[in-house]
């Protein structure tokens, strides 16, 4: 009767790659933990860590000493996520000042969590789903926007404006583009 069994030098060679196996396991899963501080990231595309691409329309807006009011107002209505992906998303994006010209008292009120879907629905009013590049503006055009209400574009004496608010620059994102603006759109009256 012959039998079958593996030599000491092969179980010995079996433990030694099982454990350098688990050993390369734990330790990538603790450079992981390392580099980002826990072992899962934040949900959502706002929490994908990427310093190498250009930058999505949330990220230039955070990044931006300009646009504190709108970035914490997209925070309020749960935005980040939803403008933080593919789109592609045009936003005219209102700076500090043009909030500081509602009246008093308008800003804080639709930051309240009770105001929520008012809020939604004028940050809506700012974000045009496609892409619409300054070359293509062009006098009286109107865009519906996500709101599902339509903005109008005027280009008087090369100046380009969304609705009397002037397009201060337009900056290029990953997932479409920003036109800074220096007033706050908001939607007609239902």
């Amino acid at each position: 009767m012959k039998r079958n069994y593996l030599s000491p030098a092969i179980l010995f060679m079996a433990a030694i790659l099982w454990l350098a196996c688990n050993d390369a396991a734990t330790s990538t899963t603790e450079a992981t933990t390392e580099t980002t501080g826990s072992a899962t990231a934040p949900g959502g595309q706002s929490g994908v860590q990427d310093n190498e691409s250009q930058k999505d329309v949330v990220k230039i807006a955070a990044g931006s000493a300009d646009h504190t009011t709108l970035v914490k107002a997209l925070q309020a209505a749960a935005y980040v996520d939803a403008l933080s992906n593919a789109g592609p998303f045009t936003v005219f994006a209102p700076v500090n000042a043009a909030f500081d010209k509602l009246p008093a008292g308008t800003l804080t009120d639709l930051l309240k969590p009770e105001k929520k879907d008012d809020l939604r629905n004028i940050l809506e009013y700012h974000v045009y789903i496609g892409v619409l590049r300054p070359e293509m503006l062009t006098n009286g055009q109107t865009f519906g926007q996500a709101n599902g209400d339509n903005i109008t574009i005027t280009v008087k004496d090369g100046k380009t404006m969304v609705n009397g608010a002037n397009i201060i620059t337009s900056i290029p994102a990953s997932n479409g583009i920003i036109h800074v603006i220096d007033a706050v759109l908001l939607p007609p009256a239902k």
